[in-house]
């Protein structure tokens, strides 16, 4: 199957052969297991101080047959505060879970193993799963991404695209392929509803096209202030940026470089 390449301006110049990668059947499974291996890799182990809640003088009286035990007074047998002259700390319950300022029972801890494994042969299936969903027009369109008036997915673009230094000339190019509705969209924010308003991720922003290219030779520089917009290297290409949120589907600009390196990077699956 042959595919158009477009220049600057939105015109096709040329035709090349599509990869077989985008032939591959789409694993929503396969790409929902990486994306949450890759996630549980970028997480902070975190727990509890080991002494807290256990700073006390508190101790324990209810053996019996001894000397000043706690035995048949009507309280509960757990370490207390002893000697105390203030009538409301005096036999108050301290160490136990279920004591006020007591220790917590199952604290988390910073030993446990957060990482989320899957195979390799996964892993690059899921890959190459996600990549082919990048061409499927109604899979683009259900996660939301405005394509009406792009010509033809997988969209290509000529080298020169890599050699944008400049953020106004890449939005003037993106509206030259038809994206300038997309461009709108990712422009909206909303303010995140909870406790999240807070904890500073206040407001929630849109997924906008990603710029997949050979050799970032200016590109990365004028992407980085458009809102949405990402730019990765083919060879670095993963779940986690290809389908964000597990949700396969995201719309993708690949330069023709890009395109043509597929085929060396998964010609062993095929």
């Amino acid at each position: 199957m042959k595919i158009n390449v477009y220049d600057l301006n939105g015109n096709p110049i040329e035709k090349i052969d599509l990869p077989k990668v985008f032939s591959v059947p789409i694993r929503v499974d396969l790409i929902w297991r990486d994306v949450l291996s890759t996630l549980s890799k970028k997480r902070q182990p975190y727990g509890t101080n080991i002494y807290a809640g256990k700073r006390t003088a508190a101790h324990y009286h209810g053996r019996r047959r001894t000397r000043y035990s706690m035995m048949n007074i009507g309280l509960a047998r757990m370490p207390r505060l002893h000697g105390h002259t203030v009538p409301w700390l005096y036999l108050e319950a301290r160490f136990v879970p279920q004591a006020r300022k007591g220790r917590r029972a199952h604290p988390p801890k910073v030993e446990k193993n957060w990482e989320e494994k899957i195979n390799k042969k996964e892993r690059k299936r899921a890959v190459m799963s996600a990549i082919a969903a990048t061409a499927k027009k109604e899979i683009v369109k259900e996660r939301g991404h405005k394509v009406d008036k792009v010509k033809e997915l997988p969209l290509v673009v000529c080298d020169e695209i890599e050699k944008v230094s400049k953020t106004k000339q890449l939005v003037e190019i993106m509206k030259n392929l038809g994206l300038e509705d997309e461009l709108k969209r990712v422009k909206k924010k909303k303010i995140r509803a909870g406790k999240g308003k807070i904890r500073g991720r206040r407001y929630k922003k849109k997924i906008g096209p990603l710029i997949v290219v050979s050799k970032d030779e200016g590109i990365g520089k004028a992407a980085r202030n458009i809102p949405g917009v990402d730019v990765c290297r083919v060879e670095n290409l993963g779940t986690y940026i290809l389908a964000p949120g597990a949700m396969p589907g995201r719309l993708t600009i690949w330069s023709k470089g890009a395109i043509l390196k597929l085929d060396k990077l998964f010609a062993k699956w095929f």
